[in-house]
């Protein structure tokens, strides 16, 4: 196997250390891969790649020709995380989380972190997911964001940041549980030899939670999984999931609202749904509330909600806690409701709202990452270093235009794990998304998914920009 000659290009590997010898945590993944006639790694990576087209394992791009589905690139090198160093992402994810749902039930309710001048209300008020229809609103045991995808990234120094929240329908778990489903079956020596915690239990701990939320008088709590339907981009999630935790799949077209209650349609007649797991926005949840011409939600669902009725996850509104400008507050939140500094230190931020940090931001657009406050998957985004002067220009216009809806960030040098491309093995940069779920407690997935950029030298891991995916191991002490 050609790893001899693999280079770190003085990026930190989470794989080898800057002079080339193994990491700790990977040394017997390297001694089992150096064994191995260089064939037979590459005969593996095209049984996992079968495996996934087998499994059905894809996602839609938006606007891609033919418009249809594609078979999430996976490679088998994995990325691997010590245990101590886990053990400090879990406390400091547990901390966010817990600080995120007050800060987002004090929004809706008496605004004391607004009134106190830690985040001005002109942020909140202007943020694209806040709802003042829910102004008021008292969900289930007082949980909004009951699931949540973080994403952290590794800087050449090797210290970890929070790029961002994803607290309205974070996607991609269920890639987490095939890809190690899939890597069991193809390095299950390496895979028992190295104390891999396991991620099964995902879908359980996910039903716990659903479960806990409903309403008291629902002694046996039925549950089911919105879906904006098959075209969506993350419609294998939503059945994989639903047919994970033994609960129906409908669309919006299944349900209703009688007598107060959410309903859903089925060959017997109706039957009452306690908790709904909506895989839809909020713009589209009840067109009564939200978006008067969305077909793909249920209209009255949120009076359903309100009184009590059944149980939404997560939360409408959470989102507002997700934009990118309230983002940049969050350790200034922490420190409000808990008293606490933040364990995992954001990527530092500038405000374009603010004239001191937009104009900085102006005069070094070639050299800051700009994101626009409500875009996802990688779109609305300048990658400066990597930008065109037509590019740089065009964002100039945007910024001035609309200050408010944009930030801009050291472009941060990623860590790299070895991917496997045609003559042998090289760096790519790549995220982790771990998967935290509040019920009764706040469990934190262990590992969670690792996006790789698959294009050499690109920055942008998302599926959608031509990204992929690896196992994730976390070791056990």
């Amino acid at each position: 196997m050609k790893l001899a000659t693999y280079q770190t290009d003085d990026f930190y590997d989470e794989i080898f250390e800057s002079d080339g010898r193994p990491r700790p945590c990977a040394q017997i993944l390297l001694q089992k891969l150096r064994s191995l006639p260089e064939h037979q790694i590459f005969e593996r990576q095209q049984a996992a790649e079968r495996a996934f087209l087998k499994m059905g394992i894809t996602f839609n791009v938006y606007g891609a020709e033919a418009g249809t589905e594609k078979i999430f690139p996976f490679d088998l090198i994995p990325r691997i995380v010590e245990a101590s160093e886990w053990e400090w992402i879990e406390r400091g994810l547990k901390q966010r989380i817990y600080a995120l749902n007050l800060f987002i039930n004090d929004v809706y309710h008496d605004q004391k972190i607004v009134k106190d001048g830690v985040v001005p209300g002109h942020v909140i008020q202007s943020a694209k997911s806040f709802r003042k229809s829910c102004m008021g609103l008292n969900p289930p045991r007082g949980i909004w964001c009951h699931i949540t995808g973080t994403d952290l990234v590794r800087d050449r120094d090797g210290k970890i940041y929070v790029l961002e929240d994803n607290l309205r329908c974070p996607s991609g778990v269920s890639y987490v549980l095939e890809n190690r489903r899939v890597m069991k079956q193809t390095l299950p020596q390496v895979f028992e030899q190295s104390r891999v915690r396991p991620v099964e239990d995902y879908p359980g701990q996910l039903l716990d939670m659903l479960q806990y939320l409903a309403p008291d008088a629902a002694t046996y709590p039925r549950v089911a999984l919105l879906t904006p339907g098959i075209y969506n981009s993350a419609y294998f999630e939503h059945s994989f999931l639903a047919q994970q935790m033994g609960i129906e799949l409908v669309e919006g077209r299944d349900l209703c609202v009688v007598d107060g209650r959410l309903m859903m349609r089925t060959t017997k007649g109706f039957e009452r749904v306690d908790v709904l797991y909506r895989r839809i926005d909020d713009d589209f949840l009840d067109p009564k509330a939200f978006r008067s011409d969305s077909v793909l939600g249920v209209p009255g669902i949120l009076e359903a909600y309100k009184s009590g009725r059944v149980a939404l996850v997560n939360a409408p509104g959470t989102g507002v806690a997700d934009d990118k400008v309230c983002y940049a507050y969050v350790p200034a939140i922490i420190k409000y409701y808990l008293g606490e500094e933040a364990i995992i230190p954001n990527v530092p931020t500038y405000l374009c709202w603010e004239e001191k940090d937009r104009q900085y931001v102006l005069e070094h657009l070639g050299q800051l990452v700009v994101k626009s406050a409500n875009e996802s998957g990688g779109y609305g985004m300048l990658i400066g270093p990597h930008s065109t002067q037509e590019q740089r220009q065009e964002f100039d216009i945007r910024i001035r235009a609309n200050p408010r809806d944009y930030i801009a960030q050291p472009t941060l040098s990623l860590s790299r794990v070895p991917v496997m491309v045609e003559d042998g093995f090289e760096g790519r940069h790549v995220d982790l998304r771990p998967y935290i779920v509040y019920g009764k407690s706040i469990y934190v997935l262990p590992g969670g998914l690792t996006r790789v950029a698959l294009r050499k030298g690109s920055l942008v891991v998302n599926s959608s920009q031509g990204g992929g995916c690896k196992d994730t191991w976390v070791l056990s002490e």
